[in-house]
């Protein structure tokens, strides 16, 4: 059967594998790259995007573009993920009937990721009885019997559909970040579809998202033969500044490296803790003039006084005393069991730093304790403000060392305690799953990508530094879109210069970063 019969007559009593001969096939006088052979113990160094034409039954709901599998072919890359919304191919909201035409775009994808030589990832983004987006599913996979009966009847589909089509062309990505289940009730459910897909075909390459969304694999998968995919998000404040779908307004401006700090500081009075805790928080600098202090506090328990002084000549004071009602708290926290409030402000509170300042101290003078979340510096040398993040940690064991305020290149740095650089994303990211990899399973990051309203220069140090760590690693990826706000082309970034290409703004810095690694 040709193509362009197997289009128009559907399967006809066939799998797509029946109707089509998988062998590497030239297009428009090009010889594409064979796709390398994966195993479920080793995957290949995949390189490629997401396709989102079925991402959403009620908003992203198309055909998929045979143009974007020849360009990403043609740009280097291999590999597409197609993460899928099931709902889109049932019939009147029966999850149990499935419409055989509406897998008919599905199978077009497919068959464009053969002639072009790129391999397709199915992924159920939205699985019955399991989804992160928005409306939750109303039953769970993870404790449901009939959720899983009809999830394992959709993959079972699936699997007869596709039967028999090379692994080095098509593998199947169950479930979309699985989030808020515990190992036991993940296993029990994905192995049971596990074996849906294997009763249909037993060589289908399975892989699945590790627990936490993606960033733990799961040790209890290792037996069953899948390999699994972890996720390049971290830290969100890079990844999703500015997003709509998550509530990122409090999120620190984006820096690669990151720079974090105590931002926990006891008062003189607290008994029971370490001295450590009750430091101040110095913040060393060229100060020019007009430029502002930002403090963020975020909760004060009991009572604070909090102070800041200019090379020792005190500039700010302010006393904190929460309590119930109406307050400059934006909401009211009252602890039983220490019969205290411990409210909620979530403010900032601007100072004005005297010109030629060398030295800031934050100080809590009296209460118990007051914990702030950021600290900003509004420079009127850049365009943008400088952030730093802070954290409470009561198990802080030494002395933080001074916070640094530096100018450099247009733009400003708070260095701190502690980093968030390549060799941390390596130690907390990277070196779990290669624990993963010893026991054999095969690893992939299945998404990973910045929103455009993070500065491009900062996704593209943040980027090579993944990169770099997948890259020693010998994994693969797949940037979360190819066209669009995340991806290479038209991503509609305000700070980049687009290269016009096929009728895409490409964005080729970070085509050239991606190639390279």
């Amino acid at each position: 059967m040709k193509r362009r019969d197997f289009l128009k007559g559907g399967l006809a009593g066939m799998s797509l594998a029946s109707a089509l001969s998988f062998s590497n096939l030239s297009v428009n006088g090009q010889s594409g790259s064979p796709l390398p052979e994966p195993s479920w113990n080793k995957l290949p160094r995949w390189k490629g995007f997401n396709l989102l034409e079925k991402f959403l039954r009620d908003s992203s709901n198309g055909p998929f573009h045979e143009e974007d599998f020849q360009n990403i072919r043609d740009l280097g890359f291999n590999f597409v993920r197609l993460p899928m919304d099931y709902r889109i191919w049932t019939e009147n909201n029966d999850w149990r009937k499935i419409n055989e035409k509406a897998l008919k775009e599905i199978d077009q994808a497919i068959q464009w990721g053969e002639k072009y030589d790129i391999h397709v990832q199915l992924n159920f983004h939205r699985a019955p009885g399991w989804t992160v987006a928005q409306p939750a599913e109303e039953k769970s996979l993870w404790d449901n019997a009939e959720a899983l009966d009809v999830c394992c009847l959709h993959w079972n589909t699936f699997a007869r559909r596709y039967q028999g089509i090379p692994n080095e062309n098509l593998s199947f990505n169950l479930f979309n970040e699985p989030a808020n289940v515990e190992e036991v009730p993940y296993l029990k459910a994905t192995t049971t579809v596990i074996d849906a897909v294997r009763t249909a075909d037993a060589e289908r390459l399975i892989i699945c998202d590790g627990l936490n969304w993606g960033r733990e694999p799961c040790l209890g998968l290792v037996p069953y033969r899948v390999a699994q995919a972890t996720r390049g998000y971290d830290p969100m404040d890079i990844s999703h500044y500015g997003a709509e779908w998550v509530d990122s307004k409090n999120f620190a401006y984006p820096t690669w490296p990151v720079y974090y700090a105590q931002g926990l500081i006891a008062g003189p009075e607290k008994t029971g803790i370490s001295d450590i805790l009750k430091a101040p928080i110095h913040l060393q600098g060229r100060f020019v003039p007009g430029t502002k202090l930002r403090i963020r506090v975020h909760t004060v328990s009991t009572a604070a006084e909090l102070v800041v002084l200019a090379d020792n000549r005190e500039i700010f004071r302010h006393v904190f005393q929460p309590r119930e009602g109406e307050g400059e708290w934006k909401k009211v926290v009252y602890r039983e069991e220490w019969n205290t409030y411990q409210n909620i402000y979530d403010r900032d509170y601007l100072i004005d730093i005297p010109a030629e300042t060398r030295k800031l101290e934050i100080r809590n003078e009296s209460g118990d304790w007051i914990a702030l979340s950021e600290l900003g510096i509004q420079s009127p040398d850049l365009p943008a403000e400088t952030k730093i993040s802070l954290r409470s940690n009561w198990n802080q064991e030494k002395a933080g060392d001074p916070l640094v305020y530096s100018e450099e290149n247009g733009r400003g740095v708070i260095s701190g305690a502690e980093t968030i650089d390549r060799d941390y994303l390596k130690r907390t990211l990277i070196h779990p799953w290669q624990g993963a990899e010893k026991l054999g399973t095969g690893v992939m990051v299945g998404e990973f990508g910045a929103y455009n309203k993070t500065p491009h220069d900062v996704v593209l140090r943040w980027f090579e530094d993944m990169l770099r760590n997948w890259q020693e690693a010998g994994w693969g990826f797949a940037l979360w879109n190819f066209r669009g706000s995340i991806g290479i082309a038209d991503s509609g970034r305000s700070d980049v210069k687009y290269e016009s290409w096929r009728g895409l703004e490409l964005d080729r810095e970070m085509i050239e970063l991606l190639q390279k690694y």
